[in-house]
């Protein structure tokens, strides 16, 4: 309905809606009640009152008092978490009590139906998921979904925005570990910049990228950030990148002392470490593809990864593999000829993650070396080709070795393309543009949501397993969620933002995104006129395989004569789900958290 903006008129518990500029209409806002689940649940683990008691007989009452003991029997039967102790239960209470009561001397240490109510709806309290690193990190990174950037440092679309470090600095404060940057000689081939080749855009320099980096590389997770360089620079900047990258970085930076890797090192032997992954330089090159070498054009090294505007768009993988070198358009490193220490670049030896050398058709591209690990890229239209005719030889390719995907060059306006047909067939880095947003993104916000936020989630254990058959479906599961309640909009919009006549009209869609079989969506009913909604309807989601599927949650305003407006959303790992009573957190259309919305919802497993 209308978007007009007027001033907000509030008066004793309601809104006033004026209307034709001469009539008022007044809508009482009120009050919050638990729903019948909590009172339940209250009820049952309260003491003091006439009601049951911890697992006692009698009828329920909201009159009794929730202590530390009571809320740990709670938080271990209804919650399931039986970490919590005493001690901390009775900090969660004191918590409660000091927010709602802002008291900070303690007449009474339990909880009342509202305390505890309240206590529910405190994401950080009783947030969905578990909040902390949990999965083991000791494991090969090829074992690991890692959260990976697309031309990190476009403020906006492809073709013309600006190059900037803020970007990379606000990814890396999202918790994103891999950061790509273009690499360009400047004007005058003095100096290094980024920036997206063959475009409009504005270049930064490549100094102050790095720096931003060193700055802000583990401002919100210690594993290890990998820088990725598309590298279009002569020998002798290449060698001003090493020096620029030893002197900005020091001790972060960590290459190996083998010229390759047997076996990627783990997150965890790389806390606090930067590393490099591109291609060889070009002088090793050169002797290996004469081809290449005929179509160089001056003495810029062709080592571009992905697609540039105005190049061909459809190819065979093959050709692209093959000539990597020639037509700018794979992700495969070269393999290079032996050398002795002493003739070794230092730039050569600052690259931790290579690519071998492709040997003709896709199969035996994809057959795994045993000595020797490496990294391939794929855009989105190859990667489809590819999994629909060798999708078992990219899930063992995957099980040693990294797999990273890119957007296709058609996407000018930064936007992105779906990232499960990559990770269900093991690819670890399905790069994104960070700078945009919708629904794809969301994804990629869930999915990297799980295990603390750190950046990296331990694949499922079924595409590491040698072999990828039928048998992996077999473990099924159902997800039970219950959508209560919302709360939180009058706070964070203006009363007319939704509605310029009246409150808004509510509803939540809650999708199961996966693999096709557990793809499924709901809706609930729409909650008229109310600024705190309340649906009590739940539905229950199949899963063939819960390690891949991410809960999506979206609420949206009714309105009858144009497309109904956006009220929040959210992503959330099913793997990492908490059982019992959560808090859920919305996002805005940016996957920016908003300041006080939140759904009130309950999840079980069967």
């Amino acid at each position: 309905m209308g978007k007009e903006k007027k001033t907000e008129s509030y008066d004793n518990g309601s809104y006033n809606y004026k209307m034709f500029k001469c009539f008022n209409r007044k809508f009482k806002i009120n009050e919050v009640q638990p729903t019948d689940d909590v009172r339940d649940a209250f009820c049952q683990f309260s003491v003091g009152g006439s009601g049951r008691g911890a697992g006692g007989d009698g009828d329920s009452s909201d009159d009794g008092v929730m202590g530390a003991e009571q809320l740990c029997s709670f938080l271990d039967d209804n919650q399931v978490n039986s970490a919590t102790t005493v001690a901390e239960a009775q900090r969660l209470i004191d918590e409660v009590i000091r927010r709602r009561h802002h008291v900070t001397r303690f007449t009474r240490h339990g909880l009342d139906l509202d305390d505890f109510f309240n206590f529910l709806f405190y994401d950080d309290l009783n947030p969905p998921i578990t909040p902390n690193v949990h999965q083991d990190m000791s494991a090969p990174l090829s074992h690991y979904f890692i959260y990976t950037g697309h031309n990190s440092y476009l403020t906006g679309n492809q073709l013309s925005s600006d190059c900037s470090e803020v970007p990379v600095i606000k990814a890396l404060q999202r918790g994103v570990r891999v950061i790509e940057l273009d690499l360009w000689p400047n004007s005058t081939g003095t100096d290094i910049n980024v920036l997206h080749g063959r475009t409009l855009t504005t270049p930064v320099p490549l100094i102050t990228c790095l720096k931003s980096i060193r700055d802000h590389a583990f401002s919100s997770s210690p594993y290890p950030v990998i820088i990725t360089l598309e590298d279009h620079l002569t020998a002798d900047l290449q060698a001003k990148v090493a020096e620029m990258a030893t002197q900005i970085f020091g001790q972060m930076l960590y290459y190996p002392e083998s010229e390759s890797l047997e076996e990627f090192p783990s997150p965890a032997s790389l806390l606090h470490r930067i590393i490099i992954s591109t291609k060889p330089p070009k002088e090793y090159l050169e002797s290996r593809n004469p081809i290449g070498k005929q179509k160089e054009n001056g003495n810029v090294s062709p080592s571009s990864e992905e697609e540039t505007p105005g190049t061909e768009e459809i190819q065979t993988l093959e050709s692209i593999l093959f000539y990597q070198d020639c037509d700018n358009k794979s992700d495969s490193d070269q393999e290079e000829e032996e050398a002795s220490e002493d003739q070794k670049p230092a730039y050569k030896r600052l690259i931790t993650i290579h690519a071998g050398k492709p040997k003709g058709t896709v199969k035996e591209e994809m057959k795994v070396v045993v000595d020797k690990v490496r990294r391939l890229s794929l855009s989105e239209q190859e990667l489809d080709r590819t999994c629909s005719s060798n999708s078992q030889d990219v899930v063992r390719f995957t099980q040693k070795n990294l797999l990273r995907i890119y957007p296709k060059g058609t996407r000018f306006n930064s936007s992105n393309y779906k990232p499960l047909i990559g990770w269900t067939h093991g690819a670890q880095m399905i790069a994104f543009n960070m700078q945009g947003y919708g629904r794809s993104l969301w994804l990629m916000h869930g999915m990297f949501r799980a295990n603390g936020g750190c950046g990296y989630v331990k694949k499922p254990n079924f595409l590491m397993k040698k072999g990828f058959h039928d048998e992996v479906f077999d473990p099924k599961k159902k997800l039970h969620v219950k959508v209560y309640m919302g709360d939180g909009w009058r706070l964070d919009f203006s009363h007319t933002h939704f509605d310029t006549y009246s409150p808004p009209d509510f509803y939540t869609k809650v999708f199961i995104v996966g693999v096709p079989a557990d793809n499924a969506k709901r809706k609930t009913r729409v909650i008229e006129d109310n600024w705190y909604p309340i649906w009590d309807e739940e539905f229950s989601f199949p899963l063939t395989v819960p390690e891949l599927a991410l809960l999506r949650i979206e609420v949206r305003e009714y309105d009858m004569s144009d497309k109904d407006d956006f009220g929040g959303q959210t992503c959330l790992p099913v793997s990492e789900l908490r059982p019992g009573i959560r808090s859920v957190p919305l996002y805005d259309k940016k996957g920016e958290k908003m300041k006080s919305v939140r759904l009130l919802m309950r999840f079980i497993f069967e």
